[in-house]
């Protein structure tokens, strides 16, 4: 039997990640209260926020539900999405010249069995000057991302180096999720 992917997430850019890849998908969501979540770790942060959304899609037997959750980290302290200019600047200003981290957890789950995984990523940036930090966040492109920036896009100028998955920093760790999906019946090198 043929499995149906279910993205449980509005993410244009995990849509888009798995429409490049001609993988077929349908998109269902569910509002959940992330703040059950209290842990400060993101490792356990992304999973268990992964989990939440991806438990609260039904499935039928034909289905297969993905669903993910991307945090920003440094020096302890969970960056997600800034509510205003000043948040994005403080968190901006905050990462510059330096190494922080960038974790995706990622839930797939059928009738049959469920795997769930982290993906981190290191991401180095240049010194910012105010100049550049406040042309980035008079762009609308900090306010739907977690830590506030988007590598694919004008983001891509703040990072001096990368250590580990580009696109796991994107939202998606795509290439170990299309190997997961092949132990659920769907097959991405067809």
């Amino acid at each position: 039997m043929t499995k149906q992917l279910i993205l449980a997430s509005q993410s244009p850019r995990r849509q888009e990640m798995l429409r490049n890849l001609n993988i077929p998908f349908t998109i269902s969501t569910k509002q959940i209260d992330e703040s059950i979540v209290t842990t400060n770790n993101p490792t356990e942060k992304v999973l268990q926020l992964a989990s939440l959304k991806g438990e609260s899609i039904p499935l039928a037997k034909d289905e297969v539900v993905l669903a993910a959750d991307t945090v920003v980290a440094f020096q302890g302290e969970i960056f997600g999405k800034p509510t205003c200019k000043q948040e994005a600047y403080e968190m901006i200003s905050t990462l510059s010249g330096h190494m922080h981290e960038v974790f995706t957890g990622v839930s797939l789950r059928s009738h049959e069995k469920e795997v769930s995984f982290v993906e981190r990523t290191e991401i180095t940036w240049w010194s910012l000057t105010d100049e550049i930090i406040n042309w980035y966040i008079n762009t609308p492109e900090p306010y739907d991302k977690a830590g506030a920036y988007g590598i694919q896009n004008l983001g891509a100028v703040l990072v001096k180096e990368i250590r580990g998955d580009y696109f796991n920093v994107v939202g998606l760790p795509i290439s170990r999720v299309v190997r997961k999906l092949s132990h659920f019946g769907i097959n991405a090198f067809k």
